[in-house]
């Protein structure tokens, strides 16, 4: 079994489960980049990646996990979403 020709973010899974994106190819060096979802990043030459028995997979639903993100990346609690605490803009507007 070969693994499919490598794709910029494209999302593989290995036979041991692990989910992994590429996140660069380097036609010169014949190299390709990836990184885990656990966030971690290797190289891998084209041979490699051939011997690597990847299938295709569908991107995780939480994503953002291999990103390494926090709340604090985004100034908010993302733990208690917006709920009725949203507001118009629009309402501060005298439209009539």
């Amino acid at each position: 079994m070969t693994s499919p020709r490598p794709a910029v973010g494209a999302w593989y899974q290995n036979l041991e489960g692990d989910i992994l994106k590429v996140v660069a190819l380097d036609d010169e060096e014949l190299t390709v980049e990836i990184q885990y979802y656990d966030g971690s990043i290797e190289e891998y030459d084209l041979d490699t990646w051939e011997e690597l028995e990847l299938l295709p997979a569908e991107a995780p639903e939480d994503w953002a996990g291999s990103l390494d993100l926090t709340s604090e990346d985004y100034g908010v609690d993302l733990d208690h979403p917006a709920g009725d605490n949203h507001t118009n803009p629009l309402d501060d507007f005298d439209l009539e």
